[in-house]
Parts: C-alpha cells; structure tokens; sequence
C-alpha cells in the first residue's frame, strides 16, 4: 500500500504510476507494493451478507433468545456495526423453526 506524501490520503496504480485517490498527486511506485491488491471487485465469499434474502443457515446459533412468532429457543444469527463503532454491534437473529427475523441490540 502507497500513501501520498502531499496528503496522506491512499494512492492506487492507474497507468503504471501511483496516483492519490484525494488530491490527485502522482508518484513512481514504490518497490514494495507489487502485491498491492485492490478491494473494489470482490468474490461472493468476501462479501457480507446485507440482503433481506441472506441465508442464515450454517451461522452460528443462540440459544439465549426466544422467536416471538413460535416460541423457539434456538437462532441462527450474524453481527453487523451498524452504528459508530463506541456504539455495541448489532445481532440479526433468523428462528432455525419458523425463519422469523428480528434483531437483538445489546
């Protein structure tokens, strides 16, 4: 990774220079940041689920919460920051006997 030495803001290849994603400086690449690997295009494997059709299934499971639709005692459930990050993160639950979703703030 290449910072710019004007702003300190992150630089990325663009026609075999470095060029500042802020300010636009250009500079020659740095030797060590041949392995450098952008994040823009992702797999399916290292994206976080953020649809409403998400699957659940195989995540971890709770057993301390109680679905409000069947009265189940086990969830299927993930953990997203969706507030600043001094804020506790958030559990979104899917009941593994019904499928009902809620979420459970800590």
């Amino acid at each position: 990774m290449q910072f710019c030495d004007d702003c300190g803001s992150m630089m990325k290849k663009e026609d075999g220079v470095m060029v500042c994603t802020d300010c636009g400086a250009s500079a020659e690449q740095e030797a060590d940041t041949e392995a450098f690997i952008s994040t823009e295009e992702q797999t399916g494997e290292e994206l976080i689920e953020t649809s409403e059709d998400a699957g659940f299934e195989g995540k971890p499971t709770a057993t301390d919460v109680v679905c409000d639709e069947c009265g189940h005692d086990e969830a299927w459930y993930t953990i997203k920051q969706t507030a600043s990050a001094d804020e506790p993160p958030t559990r979104f639950f899917k009941c593994k006997e019904c499928g009902t979703r809620w979420r459970g703030y800590s």
